[in-house]
């Protein structure tokens, strides 16, 4: 099979398996992991935060530092395509406790003024507004890089208004190597900001959080209230620390493959991309002009051995990655367009 439906699909390598295996562990709840304390003070240190946690999900990330932020009844503002609004089970409602107000942005990011039009004085029959969120790439925009101008531009505002800033990096270290910006450059205007190892970076899970010494002493308290400490975690970030070591600067394979698929699909009867809109591993294309629906395509592909995601009734969405090489890549389009014609 070759799996397209997410990077989140990548296997941990060989190499990374031995490191695990060779792991130093310890209490990761008693602060004992030497594994684990390596990781977070290397991960604080490149998002040039005071402090970092190690958590098993970014998901837990982005709850956990909407409820440190927020109290109940708060409005946190976000793109309407935001991650937190669609995929993390209606839990900033349930853990937090706050209101969502999305922001019509394009391809997932929204500007400065955008953000001012949704502000206002705080009032007691309104929601107190306490926190601005970004999802850096923007996966629903089709891994859409915020411009760092546009980022310092939105966190500036902001804050002058008194509102906190949190950064989902789930692909943080994508937009860093597309676009050559530190991910310390791009974190610097954010309270919070978390990088996730269970994607591009081949981890078998985990993802960091990272913010001010007080924020991450909070954080604490909520990783132990929703079952987010471990113990021997320092064998999974064994494989975090080795991912930062071997598998950032090879992100750019996953991009350049991506352009193949989408300059490749492009040229594919029936189907919908603009490939110049690809910046990193995040494929998205429509498929209306084929005459078939995503859940009917993305099933024919799966008896073709390539699995893609749908994303709605005429959107499908494919994410390169560690395992799917550009021959793979190759094979996937030869597979695509076999299980349209076979439709006809």
């Amino acid at each position: 099979m070759i799996d397209l439906f997410s990077d989140t699909k990548t296997r941990p390598t060989a190499a990374m398996r031995q490191i695990m295996a060779n792991a130093e562990v310890g209490d990761e709840r008693a602060n004992e992991d030497p594994s684990v304390n390596r990781l977070v003070a290397r991960c604080a240190t490149l998002l040039g935060k005071d402090a970092a946690l190690y958590l098993p999900s970014g998901t837990m990330c982005n709850e956990i530092a909407l409820a440190v932020h927020c109290k109940p009844g708060d409005e946190v503002i976000c793109d309407a395509t935001a991650h937190v609004i669609g995929f993390e089970g209606g839990g900033p409602a349930a853990l937090a406790g706050v209101m969502l107000n999305p922001v019509a942005g394009t391809r997932g990011i929204f500007s400065a003024a955008q953000l001012r039009e949704k502000l206002h004085s705080d009032r007691p029959y309104a929601p107190r507004q306490r926190l601005i969120e970004v999802e850096q790439t923007a996966n629903l925009g089709g891994g859409a890089i915020w411009p760092l101008s546009t980022l310092q531009e939105v966190s500036k505002v902001a804050h002058a208004a008194g509102l906190a800033t949190h950064m989902d990096g789930a692909r943080l270290f994508n937009a860093s190597v597309a676009s050559g910006i530190a991910v310390v450059d791009y974190a610097h205007g954010f309270d919070s900001v978390w990088i996730d190892f269970s994607k591009g970076l081949g981890a078998p899970g985990g993802a960091v959080l990272a913010g001010s010494r007080e924020f991450i002493a909070e954080a604490q308290r909520w990783q132990f209230r929703i079952g987010g400490a471990m113990r021997q975690s320092g064998i999974i970030a064994a494989a975090c620390e080795y991912a930062l070591d071997h598998h950032i600067a090879r992100l750019a394979d996953d991009h350049s493959n991506a352009k193949r698929l989408a300059g490749g699909i492009a040229q594919i009867d029936g189907l919908r991309i603009d490939p110049t809109l690809v910046e990193t591993n995040l494929v998205y294309f429509d498929v209306a002009a084929s005459g078939w629906n995503a859940e009917k395509l993305c099933a024919a592909l799966s008896g073709h051995k390539v699995r893609m995601g749908a994303m709605g009734t005429h959107t499908i969405r494919a994410v390169t990655h560690l395992d799917v090489d550009r021959a793979r890549i190759d094979m996937a389009l030869a597979a695509l367009r076999d299980a349209l014609n076979a439709g006809v």
